[in-house]
């Protein structure tokens, strides 16, 4: 029991901060409904595109939280510092390479998008959060260097002060502000999308700030050290990185071209789905922390030279976020209406027939979302502690495998021949349980004990 609630020491304040960025995200989306509704359309193709592509270079700079980890289970201060400095160059470099991805982007959402004012309010968004992302990826290394330590807890309250930063401005910068003071006339007209886009990234470069103020700040001790000799841990770190950040592309992707192909079975069931998903996202959001958490143990423990000890951390963190998991999508089931009675419109409220296909169509829909999640869980933590040991290549291959091979294709075969929304989502529960057989597998027959990540 003791080692379980180690565990949960760790992974808390990761799955929190999780649940955390979930919220925030929905705080933005409920005050760009007030705003307008092409505002609301606008914002969720704009970001998953900034996400496609910020996503790649986040995950490899977050890479670096497996060094650090492995250092630190070695007792090896100096290369943990080493390996925050590198990932800090690669954050720069990335912000850097980010930028000719602005046209790049406005062209795919032009390519994409038919209405042009929603058009025009999707590269407001994007411009501001790509521009914006360097603060993300220098927010991720100065992270990694906490979590793969296992201070966890002062990423969470640096997350914290960040979001709540988020949802303070969101309205002042969406909607403007006229007010009178002191004699004076202070006014900022309404930003709409683009103030949404704004505070976003003011909450990422506070979170950068703090937390680069506080890696200074431990580091002081030590005095000053220089910056050349972290350019020899870019290759490893890049080795290893480049394919955990493809597998987070893959992902994304994979599961937007599945949105997408949702959206043309009917309005109705779009919009239950769409429900669904939203109810997803926040009870399985804690699973990504649980995941780094996974990494971060079964790093430290491959530093201090036990795999075996890798394992059992990893079989415990499997444990724990599949009950978790489990748990609230249990809840989830029994509480379906009050859920879904949360996405009604006036319309639907008003034609009982309708509502009542609505939460029938919801329920089935929360059934197989609760049977893949529990797979999805037990895939997301595996994944995490083969990252952690250095197997990236395989959980981005096997990403590529299941999603482009098996999983869209079936999900084009089941639109041409049965296009309901309960048969394109059981395409997900195939979908996961064969990419977590697969997880499953590979760690059981230990091909990343003999991987090495740092030299």
């Amino acid at each position: 029991m003791k080692a379980y609630l180690e565990i949960l020491k760790l992974v808390w304040p990761l799955a929190l901060g999780m649940v955390n960025n979930a919220a925030m995200q929905f705080a933005d989306r409920a005050y760009l409904a007030h705003d307008s509704m092409e505002a609301l359309e606008a914002v969720l193709p704009a970001g998953m595109l900034m996400w496609i592509f910020a996503g790649f270079f986040q995950s490899v700079v977050g890479y670096s939280n497996v060094f650090v980890g492995q250092y630190h289970g070695a007792g090896d201060v100096h290369g943990c510092r080493e390996s925050y400095r590198a990932a800090t160059v690669i954050a720069v470099c990335s912000g850097l390479l980010s930028l000719p991805l602005l046209p790049l982007g406005e062209w795919l959402l032009e390519l994409s998008t038919l209405s042009e004012t929603v058009l025009s309010l999707e590269k407001r968004y994007y411009s501001v959060v790509m521009l914006g992302a360097f603060f993300v990826y220098g927010q991720t290394a100065a992270a990694s260097y906490f979590t793969g330590r296992g201070r966890t807890r002062i990423v969470f309250w640096v997350n914290l002060l960040g979001n709540a930063l988020n949802v303070a401005v969101d309205p002042v910068l969406i909607f403007g502000f006229d007010v009178s003071l002191f004699g004076s006339r202070l006014s900022l007209e309404p930003l709409g999308i683009a103030g949404a886009a704004y505070a976003t990234v003011l909450s990422m470069a506070l979170q950068w700030a703090v937390l680069t103020y506080a890696v200074r700040r431990e580091s002081a001790a030590a005095g000053a050290e220089p910056w050349w000799p972290a350019v020899r841990r870019l290759p490893r770190i890049l080795r290893f990185g480049v394919p955990s950040g493809l597998y987070s592309v893959l992902n994304i992707l994979s599961f937007t071209i599945f949105v997408f192909v949702t959206g043309g079975v009917g309005e109705m069931e779009l919009a239950v789905s769409n429900a669904c998903f939203t109810v997803n996202y926040l009870l399985f959001a804690p699973m990504e922390g649980f995941a780094i958490g996974a990494s971060t143990l079964v790093a430290q423990a491959i530093g201090r030279g036990d795999p075996d000890g890798a394992a059992r951390d990893a079989r415990r963190t499997i444990l724990l976020g599949v009950g978790f998991v489990a748990v609230l999508s249990a809840l989830a089931l029994v509480f379906a209406r009050p859920l879904l009675s949360l996405f009604e419109s006036d319309a639907l409220a008003a034609d009982a027939g309708r509502m009542a296909e609505f939460h029938s169509l919801g329920f089935t829909l929360m059934v197989l979302m609760a049977a893949w999640q529990v797979f999805d869980a037990a895939d997301v933590i595996l994944s995490g502690a083969l990252k952690g040991a250095g197997d990236t290549k395989f959980v981005m291959v096997w990403m590529l495998i299941t999603s482009f091979a098996l999983w869209l294709p079936m999900v084009f075969a089941v639109r041409s021949l049965h296009n309901t929304m309960p048969a394109l989502w059981s395409t997900m529960v195939v979908y996961v349980v064969v990419i977590c057989a697969g997880s499953f597998v590979r760690w059981h027959f230990g091909r990343w004990r003999r991987i090495r990540v740092v030299g």
